[in-house]
């Protein structure tokens, strides 16, 4: 079973390699290669210490302590104990694989390629490469996990360990770790079903990344723990005498409590905007059974005899998790307190608090829970902020499950839409889904799902390309297959936007610039969007064309050279006279999205690049102008977020605003309800035009409740 409380007093307790090696042994049956392995660490660590003084190789020593115990596998703990050496000694990995076999060595190659993207000091939280670095984290972690996913059980282990030690380290560096933990570590941990892990690593990064909220949840539970385990234990007395009046046998079933662990509440607590008193999950029973149907049998006693919360009823046993989790979850109210069953069976539990290190920990095998979606993060060639960005959604968000219209389960992130469902099932049926039906419901593949949808997806022959839409789905896989299409429509229509606004400025026939482009092999894939290539190709044109005694008359006619207009947010470059510029309403173009400019009269009209009129008008060959947005741009936004009512919760907020480059332009707080302001309103501005990468930002400290731009080219008339 997952690690003790006592255990994990003892982890941070042990000062010393004897401790440690009676520790191990304790969890473990010793056996020749575990006790090579060990004593092969010692001889290799010898004269290296922590930060903390003590010898190095107790690390390693209870990393292995940790794995056993959650594992019980030979190879997995004679990994950990030599997860080290190849990179801190020079033991080879042909020594290794010599010395203990190929599987071992194999694992402990995995360990090393991890460790070697870390170097002894992280990238500082303040710093741009801070999500680089964690990117770079996930990418390496997960490659080197797909020849052997073991590698990922054991590095969870070796995080467990240096997280319980960290108290040695100077605060800056505890912080620095308990950020990377909590947003590289703890994901995984979830991803892998090992929810006695992900807890505990998302507490000790909380307890040194919010000290003050941590302090006060712990201070809640201090206050009131004899209230609380009065609730608990005459609410587990009462199920169990239910239980028993109706045939459960004493010895059959196992009542635990549990109360909700403290990151988890404050994740609820800043994002309902609530105080802890208001968590409906705060207090928990498991009530573990021998199989499924006693799991429902029960489910209908609680019911019977309890007031249920209809809203609060999940069915993971009849449709898993994709991590493997099974438990029916649902929500009571017994004498005034409020109170979550979860009723599963013994062998359900093992696979909820080991993920998947119950393989090798029970040998009864988890073959429910699903590894494909390691292979599913071979993203495209995104760069690393995309990467992290697609990995930690994939790997960290509250799920649904849907169903095809045969029946087959398909888990999807909570706010996943129809199309989101079409690329899960596979990457042609998304790109040329055209509409689905939920339900038996026409629907938009924009409609968002539900748990327990039944979902059909209706095809086309043709690839659809639907570029704005990439912000409206949620899974990585979606979004790449959309971005991979729409980068490559992006090249297409630039190529065509070049020779457009050549043939406008030459006055010439389309197809006859493109021609002499082809003849002098010139390249034109930038044209769209380099000003600096455009006039380069204008000049060599006019070169050319000087060559050749006919055109002489030619050009004394007409001028081109491109004159730059700032009208706006828009600079302009041509060589008509340019008096005015439209936004059309058929594409509504947004400060920041890829825009093209067509010529009428001494007006130039506006597009999204992806505009189905616009691309109409593209292969119409109309005359086209050099468009793009000034860099400099302020884009407004209106956002209200849930501020807590504390001493130095705004100046703190609006410090962290301040780090952003935002210019606050007006703010407006209501009154305070219970522990927080019921909104706090501000408007301002920013350089930033992506409207939820910055929504994302302010997130990471404070709940937003709505967030708009409010200047939209559309919504603005220009002259």
């Amino acid at each position: 079973m997952p690690i003790s409380n006592t255990d994990i007093h003892k982890l941070k307790s042990i000062k010393n390699i004897e401790d440690a090696t009676r520790f191990l042994y304790s969890k473990i049956e010793p056996t020749k290669d575990i006790d090579d392995a060990l004593a092969l660490a010692k001889k290799a660590h010898a004269g290296q210490f922590r930060k903390s003084g003590e010898e190095y190789v107790i690390h390693p020593i209870l990393v292995a302590a940790i794995t056993a115990e959650i594992s019980n596998n030979e190879s997995m703990t004679v990994s950990a104990l030599l997860h080290d050496v190849v990179e801190d000694t020079e033991l080879t990995l042909v020594d290794v694989s010599d010395r203990f076999g190929l599987e071992v060595a194999t694992i402990v190659e995995g360990l090393t390629k991890i460790d070697k993207i870390r170097g002894d000091e992280l990238i500082p939280s303040n710093s741009n490469e801070k999500l680089m670095l964690s990117a770079l984290s996930f990418r390496k972690m997960l490659i080197a996990s797909i020849k052997d996913i073991r590698v990922l059980v054991v590095k969870l282990c070796d995080r467990l360990h240096n997280m319980l030690t960290l108290d040695a380290l100077p605060p800056h560096k505890q912080k620095r770790i308990s950020e990377e933990t909590l947003v590289v570590y703890a994901p995984i941990a979830h991803r892998l079903g090992i929810s006695f892990l992900k807890n505990l690593l998302e507490d000790l990064s909380f307890t040194y990344l919010f000290p003050q909220e941590a302090h006060k949840i712990q201070n809640y539970y201090d206050q009131n723990y004899e209230t609380i385990e009065i609730k608990l234990n005459e609410f587990k007395s009462a199920v169990s005498n239910i239980l028993i009046q109706n045939g459960f046998a004493e010895n059959s079933f196992k009542i635990l409590s549990r109360i909700k662990h403290k990151y988890s509440i404050y994740l609820k607590m800043q994002r309902k905007g609530i105080s802890i008193d208001e968590i409906l999950d705060l207090l928990a029973i498991r009530i573990l059974v021998e199989n499924d149907v006693e799991c429902y049998k029960v489910l209908g006693l609680i019911h019977l005899n309890f007031q249920p919360l209809a809203s609060r009823f999940k069915d993971y046993i009849a449709v898993p998790k994709e991590n493997g989790y099974q438990t029916i979850h649902t929500t009571v109210f017994h004498k005034k307190a409020i109170f979550e069953v979860q009723i599963r069976t013994f062998k359900m539990h093992q696979t909820a608090e080991l993920g998947v290190a119950a393989h090798w920990k029970y040998k009864s095998g988890v073959s429910n829970i699903k590894l494909d979606w390691l292979d599913n993060l071979q993203y495209q060639e995104e760069n690393l902020e995309e990467f992290y960005t697609l990995a930690k959604n994939d790997l960290y968000s509250e799920e649904i499950s849907v169903f095809s219209p045969k029946g087959d389960i398909w888990t999807l992130p909570r706010g996943a839409v129809a199309l989101d469902f079409a690329y899960a099932v596979h990457s042609d049926i998304g790109n040329k889904a055209v509409s689905a039906y939920i339900n038996k419901t026409k629907s938009s593949l924009l409609t968002e799902l539900h748990n327990g949808d039944i979902v059909k997806i209706e095809t086309d022959d043709e690839i659809k390309t639907r570029c704005t839409w990439i912000d409206a789905v949620k899974t990585s896989k979606a979004k790449s297959n959309i971005k991979h299409i729409c980068n490559q429509r992006l090249k297409d229509i630039n190529k065509i936007v070049g020779i457009n606004i050549l043939s406008t400025v030459m006055n010439l026939n389309y197809h006859r610039v493109k021609e002499w482009l082809s003849e002098n092999k010139i390249s034109y894939d930038t044209l769209a969007t380099d000003i600096d290539r455009l006039k380069f190709i204008i000049n060599s044109y006019i070169q050319d064309i000087a060559n050749n005694n006919r055109f002489k008359r030619f050009l004394t006619r007409h001028r081109f050279k491109l004159k730059k207009y700032d009208l706006k947010e828009i600079e302009i470059y041509s060589n008509n006279n340019i008096g005015k510029i439209s936004f059309d309403y058929c594409c509504h173009p947004k400060y920041g999205d890829e825009i093209i400019g067509f010529l009428e009269k001494n007006t130039v009209h506006i597009h999204h690049k992806m505009c189905k009129k616009a691309y109409d008008k593209l292969l119409n060959h109309d005359k086209m102008v050099f468009v793009k947005w000034k860099k400099e741009n302020l884009y407004n936004y209106k956002m209200i977020v849930s501020l807590q009512n504390e001493k130095g919760a705004l100046a703190k907020f609006l410090t962290y605003l301040a780090k952003l480059d935002i210019n606050i332009i007006s703010i407006e707080i209501n009154e305070a309800q219970k522990n927080y302001f019921r909104y706090c309103e501000l408007i301002f501005e920013t350089k930033e035009a992506n409207l939820n990468k910055l929504r994302a930002k302010i997130e990471q400290k404070i709940k937003v409740i709505d967030f708009i731009r409010t200047d939209d080219a559309y919504n603005n008339n220009f002259s």
